[in-house]
């Protein structure tokens, strides 16, 4: 378990740094786990011990119109949300890789922004910036709003992805006839593909989960499943809440198990 030429006080401090984030991952964790069989209840209200255990909110999340109508509306802002800022973080990674990129530095922490800034801010500006060109109470504010709050996630994977990538390949492919975009997608994306696709699944999880620039800027038609869920939580607190937050749970660690595959099936084949 340890490494032999450690001294005693050595591993003594690496049992406690294992010891203490143990701690703070289970004092993250506990709240999520909490949370997962409440949503298995068969009583009209949330509390423990469970003694009957049922699907019954699930069956109700799935036959409630109103339910059935923001998981809609959420995948819909996502899936759009994440193919713009998977598209426009792409290009803003490849150009900010470009030598001839002036400031890439300041640029990436432009364009990092959207992640520095607390959300309540975004979400402030979102409603006024969006309120003087009728973009609230829209679906296409909501998926602008969502593609900012992508696009840096794109930017870091791709940009991470292109560390490793020569660009002298694509100089080559140029100097044979190849266009710009035949060059792109035949010699760049096959290989910064990963972090593509990372960057695509994290963008999605982070549009499916947010809720306070949709407290701004959505109207009743856009309401998304978090949307949903606060309102919920303000007039009446059932089981049935329980059950859309073990989907999306269910849902935000199958997309990050993907991003991970996907890390990993690319590192492999660096590797060999």
């Amino acid at each position: 378990m340890f490494d032999p030429s450690l001294t005693r006080g050595e591993k003594i401090s690496v049992s406690l740094t294992f010891i203490v984030t143990g701690l703070v991952l289970l004092f993250l964790i506990t709240p999520i786990l909490a949370i997962i069989p409440l949503s298995f209840t068969a009583d009209s209200i949330l509390s423990y011990p469970i003694e009957n255990w049922s699907l019954r909110w699930y069956r109700v999340l799935i036959e409630n119109p109103v339910w059935a109508g923001v998981t809609r509306n959420s995948l819909i802002i996502a899936f759009a949300a994440t193919i713009c800022a998977t598209i426009l973080g792409t290009l803003a990674s490849i150009g900010l890789n470009s030598r001839y990129c002036p400031k890439p530095g300041v640029i990436t922490a432009f364009l990092l922004t959207p992640m520095i800034v607390p959300v309540i801010i975004t979400g402030v500006a979102s409603y006024f910036f969006y309120s003087k060109f009728g973009l609230t109470n829209s679906y296409a504010g909501m998926i602008i709003a969502h593609t900012i709050l992508g696009i840096p996630f794109v930017v870091i994977t791709v940009s991470a992805t292109l560390q490793g990538f020569d660009m002298n390949q694509q100089r080559a492919a140029y100097s044979l006839g190849a266009r710009p975009f035949y060059a792109f997608r035949t010699v760049i994306m096959p290989q910064i593909s990963p972090g593509v696709i990372s960057g695509a699944l994290f963008a999605f999880v982070t549009s499916f989960d947010e809720v306070i620039v949709a407290l701004f800027i959505a109207g009743t038609e856009q309401y998304t499943l978090p949307r949903q869920m606060f309102s919920g939580i303000r007039e009446n607190l059932d089981p049935t809440i329980a059950a859309v937050a073990t989907v999306m749970i269910v849902v935000s660690l199958t997309v990050l198990a993907l991003a991970q595959y996907v890390s990993a099936r690319a590192e492999a084949k660096r590797s060999s």
